[in-house]
């Protein structure tokens, strides 16, 4: 996985599939600002970078940053771990991590809705 936590450039966790994900991208776009993409479904982030991804998010339960609807989460009886393991799952399969988060300046947002990305922009 590249460096998403140079505080030079913005970076967003990317799924082309996901909508939210192209909605946020277009929002980057209509402002001129271009995006270091994190394609962390073909190459998934560590537990370490996890851990700071956390940090930048500012929270401290991995659930924040998962989803849980997906159904490697059931089938992995995930609602009953926490901590490191919950980021190991995520390591292991990054579909359980939320998109998009987009990164800057050691701060992250998750960016549901998309427009949650301006928050970063703005400061």
């Amino acid at each position: 996985m590249g460096d998403f936590t140079d505080t030079d450039e913005l970076s967003i966790f990317f799924n082309a599939r996901c909508s939210k994900c192209r909605t946020a991208q277009g929002l980057l776009a209509e402002r001129g600002i271009t995006a270091h993409i994190v394609d962390y479904l073909k190459d998934a982030p560590t537990v370490p970078q996890l851990r700071e991804l956390m940090g930048q998010l500012d929270i401290t339960d991995p659930r924040e940053m998962m989803r849980t609807g997906e159904e490697v989460y059931a089938t992995s009886g995930l609602a009953d771990q926490s901590g490191t393991a919950l980021l190991e799952a995520i390591a292991a399969h990054p579909i359980l991590l939320e998109r998009p988060i987009v990164v800057r300046g050691g701060r992250a947002v998750i960016a549901r809705p998309p427009e949650r990305l301006l928050e970063l922009l703005d400061s």
